[in-house]
């Protein structure tokens, strides 16, 4: 990964969509809502006020318009604060 988030910020790839309801109604891509979970793959070193909880292969949920979504080399990621993060799971 090239990618190194700066202070207290993370890299987190987002868990796909669901694909199908319960029921097997499969879901267009309008429709489909923007995953909220996901897995971290790096951390910055955090700030001297704020430590790093987080760590690389957590999985976590963020809040739907946490972060700003970025694209690199076909893949997509978001780069959020660790303030962002509501739970690591």
């Amino acid at each position: 990964m090239n990618i190194k988030p700066l202070a207290d910020r993370v890299l987190v790839k987002p868990a796909p969509a669901e694909e199908k309801t319960v029921s097997g109604i499969i879901i267009p891509d309008s429709a489909k809502e923007k995953p909220l979970k996901g897995e971290v793959l790096a951390t910055g070193k955090g700030t001297k006020d704020e430590e790093m909880v987080v760590a690389v292969g957590d999985n976590v949920l963020y809040g739907k318009y946490a972060g700003t979504e970025l694209e690199w080399e076909g893949d997509k990621y978001l780069i959020m604060r660790q303030s962002d993060i509501l739970a690591i799971i």
